[in-house]
């Protein structure tokens, strides 16, 4: 397996026919490529190619243990890789392309690499809506291992620049496509028949779920016993070099402050109060209190709603 200490020249190329070019080169001979999603940047490689995807984890330096999301131009290339009950397809026809994650059981004939889905019989799947991330499959045909393009554990990047601080000299290419629209990881969720489990929270919430399914939806990662069975679930996990406390209305003198609404601070996620700007600027506000002089980091209250449990939901595994 590569040594995620390998050094490599890390070109970073506008999003166009030349780039695509070059990532669908690169990734047809087992290199990940970093790509712009409308979640956050993703560091692709060939599913199907078990050292493309141990590369993955040799430049993020990522835990074995935690699974890969799978990405797919569409639900009949998800179909021939999963089975999907009827929840599933409920889900996947109302929500992609989009950012939310299927964990759906794997066929045992789907080519998918063993090391991609750390060994479960389950396989986290998405389509994508960005247009570069979507051109990248249409160009590569084949389904794409990508989690965020970032050193593991670390901030999670929402521009080209965060993907080249982080993973500069360990990876050959980073799309640059612009600032990511959402911001924030994908929802992950377990479907059946009685009723849908989040497995980590994100742009679509669990009110989004419930009115487009009508069944009841458990909030399955407020368990911290339950077993790795989604990517994100590491409960240290999205930190940030310095301390990190949240929910702070009296924040300490020496702490970058991330406000919220009448919150001021030194960052705020959005000033009119508004969760999906908030979730948007996350990762961005945190990079940038990480680069300051402060000693620690305090972030004011987020309301626990909406979107707003999947910025809480971040907030708790930076700061473990």
């Amino acid at each position: 397996m590569p040594n995620a200490t390998n050094t490599t020249a890390t070109k970073v190329l506008a999003a166009g026919d030349a780039a695509l070019i070059a990532a669908a080169e690169l990734i047809a001979q087992g290199q990940p490529v970093a790509v712009p999603t409308e979640t956050v940047y993703g560091l692709a490689a060939d599913a199907t190619n078990p050292e493309a995807v141990a590369r993955i984890y040799a430049a993020k330096d990522r835990p074995a243990f935690n699974p890969l999301i799978v990405h797919v131009a569409d639900l009949a290339a998800a179909e021939r890789l999963a089975h999907f009950d009827k929840t599933a397809l409920l889900l996947a026809e109302r929500f992609w392309p989009g950012p939310l994650t299927l964990v759906v059981p794997k066929r045992a004939d789907a080519p998918v690499a063993g090391i991609a889905t750390a060994g479960l019989d389950t396989i986290a799947i998405r389509v994508p809506a960005h247009p570069v991330m979507r051109a990248l499959l249409a160009a590569c045909n084949r389904p794409l291992a990508a989690p965020s393009a970032n050193a593991s554990g670390s901030i999670s990047p929402t521009t080209a620049a965060h993907v080249f601080a982080s993973l500069g000299g360990r990876i050959a290419l980073v799309i640059d496509g612009g600032a990511c629209k959402a911001g924030l990881e994908s929802t992950i969720v377990r479907s059946g028949d009685r009723g849908i489990a989040i497995l980590r929270p994100g742009p679509v919430t669990r009110e989004m779920l419930a009115q487009a399914t009508g069944l009841d939806v458990a909030l399955a990662y407020e368990s911290p016993a339950a077993a790795i069975s989604a990517p994100g679930q590491l409960a240290s996990h999205y930190a940030p070099r310095k301390p990190l406390t949240f929910d702070e209305v009296d924040p300490p003198a020496d702490a970058y402050v991330i406000g919220f609404g009448a919150a001021e601070g030194d960052f705020n996620l959005s000033a009119s109060g508004d969760l999906v700007e908030a979730a948007a600027r996350l990762f961005d506000a945190l990079h940038a209190a990480d680069a300051s002089d402060r000693l620690r980091i305090a972030v004011a209250p987020i309301p626990d709603k909406g979107v707003g449990r999947a910025i809480n939901d971040r907030l708790r595994r930076a700061a473990v």
